[in-house]
């Protein structure tokens, strides 16, 4: 274990149950947050991020996991249970629960006025499948079922863009990378966005795992079709050859007509590129659908001092691009170019997933001496940092998916991934 693992690992052995929120208000189970401006909420895709994190501190500090496995089990299964607990009859799920003053949620509020907006992101059936197969007990999860048809149903409900086969967003709200050039500012349910697609590829395939661990196997193979046609939808629609990388796209194409006018060659194609180049666009590693080509051209983008790749790790977005900019920035969390851990972790699972273990093994190094310099300078972790100084930018006392670092280098040292566990 080197110097700045050693560092980290410290820091994070010393706050890691900071994570851990006992139930209050509109959240009836035990749950984990991000910490930090975010203490006491309940996020979709944080929570997942941050309960992988936190299998893989228990599973590579001796001691800990004899002493808070059933601790952190509960706490994972509350946020499921929490999320579950909110469900609409038409499947929907809000992407997070905060606490409030007894009132209900602010999301689910506005859903139930019959105005759409964006629901939980695609980590629900990873989040249930990832505890079950840490536990080693799916039985907890069977009663699951008829509400993840339900919540998948709702994607398809209201999601799904039919004349590409990819789902879009509502809105810009809560998007995950919050303000996306391809999504932020744009009009509703027009971006055809590769972050949502590429996840729900593996929410997809995790839906038709958790099928064939309770012995349906129709529904295990509907959920895999579905997985594979969205796939196919995306190589149709995002991947571009000329650039030899993913992109999100705009749906919202068709022919205008007026009059006579455009009576002749109307529109054939079925979205548009938006041709900025953001951290999502290497999910298709991620998610394995990649072709060996696609994997080649990818991991060259990942490389790319001109673009991607900074003295401390990947940008979230190209650093050519007129958009990229480290502003200090909360509600939306700045995605413009500052590095996040996640991404550095989404990027390592896939360089590993394509066996370019060089490349993911000095990711790792660039992500340990980030975080350790951190921790040595201010005494935490933060959000995001400066992708040229390795300086924080803000929140501190950040934790959740900054675990994830210690998950690289674990895995490095030959620690079996925890991706085993998610789909088939």
């Amino acid at each position: 274990m080197n110097t700045d693992e050693k560092t980290i690992r410290r820091f994070l052995e010393a706050n890691w149950e900071k994570t851990l929120k006992a139930p209050q208000a509109s959240l009836k189970f035990p749950f984990i947050d991000p910490g930090s401006v975010y203490g006491g909420n309940l996020w979709d895709w944080d929570s997942f991020w941050a309960v992988y994190g936190l299998f893989s501190l228990l599973d590579t500090t001796p001691g800990l996991k004899d002493k808070w496995k059933d601790t952190v089990l509960d706490h994972a299964r509350g946020n499921v249970r929490n999320f579950f607990a909110l469900q609409l009859d038409d499947g929907y799920i809000p992407m997070m629960i905060e606490v409030s003053d007894g009132g209900a949620p602010y999301l689910l509020e506005k859903h139930r006025q019959g105005k759409i907006l964006n629901m939980h992101k695609p980590f629900l059936c990873q989040q249930i499948n990832l505890i079950s197969g840490w536990a080693g007990d799916d039985g907890w999860a069977a009663g699951f079922r008829e509400g993840l048809d339900r919540y998948f149903a709702c994607y398809d409900r209201y999601y799904l863009h039919s004349v590409t086969g990819l789902y879009v967003w509502a809105d810009d709200v809560m998007i995950g990378m919050d303000n996306d050039p391809a999504t932020f500012g744009r009009p509703r349910f027009s971006t055809g966005n590769i972050f949502l697609n590429s996840f729900l590829v593996a929410e997809f395939r995790a839906m038709a795992r958790y099928c064939r661990v309770h012995g349906d196997t129709d529904g295990q193979r509907r959920y895999l079709d579905k997985a594979d046609r969205l796939v196919a939808s995306i190589q149709a629609e995002s991947w571009d050859p000329r650039d030899q990388f993913f992109y999100s796209v705009d749906v919202d194409v068709k022919t205008r007509a007026y009059d006579w006018f455009h009576k002749g060659l109307g529109v054939f194609w079925k979205s548009l590129p938006i041709k900025i180049r953001a951290w999502s666009g290497f999910l298709p590693l991620w998610a394995g659908y990649a072709s060996p080509a696609q994997a080649e051209a990818l991991a060259a983008h990942l490389a790319d001092e001109a673009t991607f790749w900074s003295p401390w790790g990947v940008t979230s977005l190209a650093m050519d691009e007129k958009m990229y900019d480290l502003s200090v920035t909360n509600n939306p969390s700045n995605w413009l170019g500052p590095l996040w851990v996640v991404v550095q972790f989404v990027a390592f699972r896939g360089l590993m997933r394509y066996g370019r273990t060089d490349q993911a093994r000095e990711l790792s190094r660039r992500t340990q001496a980030l975080l350790a310099r951190d921790v040595a300078a201010t005494g935490t972790l933060h959000e995001y940092y400066h992708p040229q100084t390795g300086e924080p930018i803000m929140n501190g006392g950040f934790i959740n998916w900054n675990l994830l670092a210690l998950t690289m280098e674990a895995e490095l040292r030959g620690t079996p991934s925890l991706d085993r566990f998610l789909w088939d």
